[in-house]
């Protein structure tokens, strides 16, 4: 089991990143909140990570922090949850908000991420009452991490990019494409991302 890497982001094109260990280049694949908390390519990183080995392939996931790793792990073992939606749900929230939705039966909200129904939500809220980790007294979360993050590597079309990130999650193209309407100069493809999401879980 491959629990955590150190070593330098050698790219970053959301979902996915590749970090170089010892000369070894590790494909992950990781939230929208833990890719806003990088810094640029080329940088020093370490990330907590989740393999999941399969018949046709081995998936490793990583998270800036191991609160979100324990909640990734939490939300794959509810029925019907496998890790791209579970990546999807911490992409559009973070440990924090996500606790008050189950905690205040707020299916209304949990339905607003992609691949989210109602049933589902439901599921959600009963199954992950009673399997959230330990949470440390005063944590906030990840709130702020995108106004803290570095700029990653210039891209040729960072809208293009995070539209298909958007995509990648669950979310479908017409609505990737509204998401991201008026966000084209707000920087970054995370950065563009992060309001976006925002802006979907805020109704």
């Amino acid at each position: 089991m491959i629990g955590r890497l150190r070593g330098t982001l050698l790219e970053k094109q959301p979902p996915w990143l590749v970090v170089d260990v010892a000369g070894v280049g590790y494909e992950l694949e990781a939230s929208m909140t833990t890719l806003v908390a990088l810094p640029a390519v080329g940088e020093g990183v370490s990330l907590h990570t989740h393999l999941i080995v399969r018949d046709d392939a081995h998936l490793l996931f990583g998270f800036a922090r191991e609160q979100e790793r324990a909640l990734f792990r939490a939300l794959i073992r509810v029925n019907g949850v496998g890790p791209r939606l579970a990546l999807a749900i911490l992409s559009g929230m973070d440990e924090a908000a996500f606790r008050r939705c189950v905690l205040d039966d707020d299916v209304k909200t949990l339905t607003r991420l992609p691949g989210v129904g109602r049933k589902t939500a439901e599921r959600l809220i009963i199954e992950m009452r009673d399997r959230f980790p330990h949470w440390e007294p005063g944590d906030t979360a990840l709130a702020g991490l995108a106004d803290a993050a570095s700029a990653p590597a210039a891209r040729p079309d960072p809208l293009a990019d995070a539209e298909a990130a958007l995509v990648s999650l669950g979310y479908k193209p017409a609505e990737a494409a509204r998401m991201l309407a008026g966000l084209e100069d707000e920087g970054s493809t995370e950065t563009m991302i992060k309001a976006a999401l925002s802006r979907r879980m805020a109704g």
